[in-house]
């Protein structure tokens, strides 16, 4: 199976605070993968680095196969380089639309949603970067097949909808764009454990029936293992354990950690 994302050694600091320390990991196309850690690990920032939030201070990412990001070494300067789909190099990181792109999209943490627009709206957004109208429409319909409640809703102000369906509303809009990568960032965040369930039913759906490729951020480390093929675990804006999602269920040192055993 091919490496869809690939990060390789990537440092992130904000100031002097090191925020990510010689990360390296991968999403294979077609997988599930999860990331737990405590809150403060560092997942986020990970997450906002792929999209292009964050600058990376050592490493490079790579997005099915070519570099979209990386760093080199002038004088005492640190810039960032970046290999475009054409080959040529520049001297700034791709613009987080240019990354939106290439098919990759974030649900961010704490959903973000535009709360006074209606749910049609919010979908609108999130195909800023469609331009054939007949293709918006058909994938509005398609996002209110998958989420009926949003299909009942479609003219009501977001602030009016409750966590879980904001939560709906925000993957719906992720998906807006037909990504190739989808990125989630803690999706059952505040919800109550029945909500989480069933969103947690919908990203495994996106995932083998609409052929999309998810990579999981979440603090729930039960959840997130089971509805993942791969994980790995953060600590300090380190990777210190990486496995099958299985394998980790089943290590008493994640359970101990992040399982409550």
């Amino acid at each position: 199976m091919s490496e869809l994302l690939t990060i390789d050694s990537i440092h992130v600091s904000y100031g002097n605070i090191k925020a990510l320390k010689d990360v390296s990991m991968h999403v294979d196309q077609g997988d599930i993968v999860c990331l737990i850690g405590a809150n403060g690990a560092g997942k986020s920032t990970l997450l906002k680095a792929i999209v292009g939030l964050e600058p990376l201070v050592e490493g490079n990412i790579s997005l099915d196969g070519e570099v979209i990001a990386t760093t080199q070494m002038s004088g005492s300067s640190r810039h960032i380089k970046l290999f475009r789909r054409s080959g040529a190099a520049g001297t700034s990181s791709l613009r987080t639309d240019q990354i939106a792109g290439l098919g990759v999209a974030l649900v961010p943490e704490g959903r973000r949603v535009f709360a006074d627009m209606s749910v049609e709206e919010n979908l609108d957004m999130g195909a800023f970067l469609v331009r054939d109208e007949q293709l918006i429409a058909k994938k509005k319909e398609e996002m209110y097949d998958f989420f009926p409640i949003l299909g009942s809703r479609r003219k009501q102000k977001t602030r009016s909808l409750s966590g879980g369906e904001q939560q709906m509303m925000a993957i719906a809009r992720a998906l807006m764009s037909s990504p190739r990568l989808l990125l989630l960032d803690e999706p059952g965040l505040g919800l109550a454990p029945l909500i989480v369930a069933d969103i947690f039913d919908k990203i495994r759906i996106i995932n083998q029936e609409e052929n999309v490729t998810v990579f999981l951020v979440e603090q729930n480390a039960r959840m997130a293992l089971k509805a993942s093929n791969h994980g790995y675990v953060m600590e300090n804006g380190r990777i210190v354990l990486s496995d099958k999602s299985e394998k980790l269920l089943a290590d008493e040192k994640v359970r101990a950690a992040y399982l409550g055993e």
